[in-house]
């Protein structure tokens, strides 16, 4: 997750300024002033839709709740659990609600520096032993459904270790604290190189990014910060390929060839509108993965309760 933390290419402002929004010179800085016990409650919503030509093959829907928690605070540091609970998944795939449920009541502790920005998670071995316990469940509910053993073993990869947690398995957190941490000029586009976690293993991937301030709202004391990302088509191509030449070999199925692999990409846009507090009052991040064949497209939304 170092990468998502987009101070690596922008100026920042001390912890001690007062608010956030300075209309001196047009700029909003992301810094959480948060308080020792102080409780957020956010719902979060996903949908995942596939689309194959003109016809939409699979959608899916996915809602609970995360109640964050600031259990410590430092002169260098917030500790903040994460909470996660009432998970309702809408479709008629039963393996994908069984697969959501493994996350239920499920708590996460993250550290950030005195910003807010994120800098690790804490219990990422209770995690692990979370989500393995209910793996374990799962793959003996669904032991009579083929490939799900597969299935289950990306999912324990994903959180096999505290690199792939933090990389690749809180996703809604990587979204919250994508702008914490940076102060930003409006009217001014901040790009940078940065590299973006390849899910099925292997080097990570290269990508662009620009981020720019969107709004300023110093009545509201809020304002909306912006983000486009695109990694780099050839290498996740490529990779996508080695991984379906892999599984095609683990079930001793033709390999396709590459002249048969289409051209992929993968974009995502991000726009949180965000409290002087630093508390997201609501974001939507939408990525979308694109063939010749059709999109994959994979939207979340955070807004606070």
């Amino acid at each position: 997750m170092k990468g998502l933390r987009v101070l690596v290419f922008v100026n920042l402002l001390g912890a001690n300024a007062f608010g956030q929004i300075d209309m001196n010179d047009s700029s909003a800085q992301v810094i959480g002033y948060w308080d020792l016990n102080e409780t957020q409650s956010y719902l979060i919503t996903q949908e995942n839709i596939r689309v194959r030509g003109d016809d939409t093959t699979s959608r899916e829907f996915y809602k609970y709740l995360v109640d964050m928690t600031i259990v410590d605070s430092t002169e260098n540091s917030y500790l903040i659990d994460w909470f996660y609970s009432d998970y309702d998944v809408q479709t008629d795939n039963e393996l994908i609600k069984k697969l959501a449920a493994v996350a239920e009541d499920m708590t996460v502790r993250i550290r950030t520096d005195e910003l807010g920005a994120f800098q690790e998670v804490i219990n990422w071995e209770e995690v692990r032993a979370h989500i393995l316990k209910g793996t374990e469940i799962l793959a003996q509910d669904t032991k009579d459904i083929p490939n799900m053993d597969e299935v289950i073993k990306q999912l324990e990869g994903m959180y096999s270790t505290k690199e792939s947690i933090e990389l690749g398995a809180v996703k809604d957190m990587r979204q919250f604290f994508t702008f914490h941490g940076a102060k930003y000029e409006y009217g001014k586009d901040y790009n940078a190189d940065m590299k973006v976690a390849n899910l099925r293993g292997g080097e990570p991937f290269d990508a662009k990014v620009t981020v720019w301030l969107d709004e300023l709202n110093p009545d509201d004391n809020n304002f909306i910060i912006r983000m486009q990302q695109t990694v780099d088509s050839e290498q996740l191509t490529n990779a996508t390929f080695e991984y379906l030449v892999n599984v095609a070999d683990m079930k001793k199925a033709p390999a396709p060839t590459k002249e048969e692999m289409p051209t992929l990409t993968n974009d995502t846009w991000t726009a949180s509108r965000i409290h002087g507090s630093g508390w997201i009052i609501y974001s939507v991040e939408t990525k979308e993965v694109r063939s010749e064949g059709g999109t994959n497209t994979e939207e979340r939304i955070i807004e606070i309760q």
